[in-house]
């Protein structure tokens, strides 16, 4: 393969003291690097509309908790939880955030070494959010413990499997501009980046690194909600020419370009696009054909990719993460933009089975065959 597939030996959770970095033996540098200033983690439910109505804020929207709301949302979850469909469990709770999302499936799905920048708390959390990271084989060298929280979000998963959030992260731990080091970066290709207009400073700097050791960047533009706010605060970072890849939704990419409906999906990339060498933007098809995914490179090559079907989707959490591995595996191992999109597809769509934005075992083998009958390079993983 192009990238290390190995997982180094990290040490147990008992080593998460405040003052601390995560300790492990001595490994490569990653492939690709993820920030995540505040390790999360998500509590996954499916429930019925009579909870979403009693939920303050925008059904289908995320909104800040304090951590008193966030344990009564949770309460009232353990009563309203759905039947679970297909044998699914109706309640996870595992390492969330989307960055974490995307390199847990470029580690555990295909086999691209990868390593996480940001602070995990000395909470229960931070050793839940260790423990799952570290059995997906992520990297954990460059993970800050901190004396504190850290961070959570509950996501509610309605019967069509639409999602609203509410994320706790106004006490969470958090890893500072000032903290970053050459070394963090050193050797690896790529850093994954989530836009959020709270954290510049840090995401600043860290692509200011980045940059100096020859990394190229990945950009998530997170949510509409985000690109609407702080939108000349995005377009000065992408004016910067730092950011070689842009990750958009449909949503993001329509408030980008400030034409609401009144362009075509075709058209959406092109903003983006203008200012990266690659430019993606995906619309998620719910109980339809999962992830579908227009790209273009630079203004040479625009390329349009269809869903996988029969995705079967139970639950959003994740599509676009997912969709971001797949997509940024076939970039490490030198594949065409319309298979990165493929690829991009598959993976995306398998996460859509089981609630989360983790890709359970027997949906990673869905992944695979789908890859298979389309002609796409299999990963080469190490057991």
């Amino acid at each position: 393969m192009g990238a290390e597939a190995g997982h180094p030996q990290q040490q147990p959770p008992s080593s998460l003291r405040p003052g601390r970095e995560v300790a492990a033996a001595a490994a490569p540098p990653p492939a690709v690097l993820g920030l995540q200033l505040s390790a999360l983690i998500d509590h996954v439910a499916r429930v019925d509309w009579s909870l979403l109505d009693r939920v303050p804020g925008d059904r289908g929207g995320s909104q800040q908790v304090s951590i008193e709301e966030l344990n009564h949302i949770l309460d009232e979850v353990n009563a309203h939880i759905l039947p679970s469909r297909n044998d699914l469990t109706p309640i996870t709770t595992i390492a969330g955030g989307s960055v974490a999302n995307t390199i847990r499936g470029l580690s555990a799905g295909f086999g691209i070494s990868t390593g996480i920048i940001g602070a995990c708390g000395d909470d229960n959390q931070g050793l839940l959010f260790f423990n799952n990271m570290s059995f997906s084989g992520v990297d954990l060298t460059r993970l800050r413990a901190k004396k504190g929280h850290t961070a959570q979000c509950v996501c509610l998963v309605d019967a069509s499997g639409n999602r609203t959030m509410r994320p706790c992260l106004s006490t969470a731990v958090k890893i500072q501009a000032n903290e970053f080091r050459k070394e963090d970066f050193k050797g690896s290709k790529w850093l994954i980046v989530r836009y959020a207009q709270q954290n510049m400073e840090q995401i600043i700097e860290a692509i200011r690194i980045a940059k100096q050791e020859g990394l190229s960047v990945s950009l998530d533009l997170a949510s509409f909600e985000m690109v609407r706010d702080s939108r000349s605060k995005l377009i000065n970072l992408l004016e910067t020419g730092n950011i070689d890849l842009c990750f958009a939704n449909e949503d993001e990419a329509r408030e980008g370009l400030c034409l609401g409906n009144q362009i075509q999906r075709r058209h959406l990339y092109s903003w983006a696009s203008q200012y990266c060498k690659w430019a993606v933007v995906t619309l998620l098809l719910l109980f339809g054909k999962g992830m579908h995914g227009l790209a273009k490179r630079s203004a040479k090559q625009v390329v349009q990719v269809p869903a996988i079907g029969e995705s079967n989707a139970v639950d959003t959490t994740g599509a676009g993460d997912l969709f971001a591995s797949g997509f940024l595996y076939g970039l490490v191992m030198g594949l065409p933009l319309e298979e990165c999109c493929k690829v991009g597809a598959c993976s995306g769509g398998s996460v859509t089975r089981a609630l989360g934005g983790e890709v359970r075992p027997e949906n990673w083998q869905w992944m695979y065959k789908q890859m298979h009958a389309r002609g796409l390079l299999l990963p080469e993983l190490k057991n």
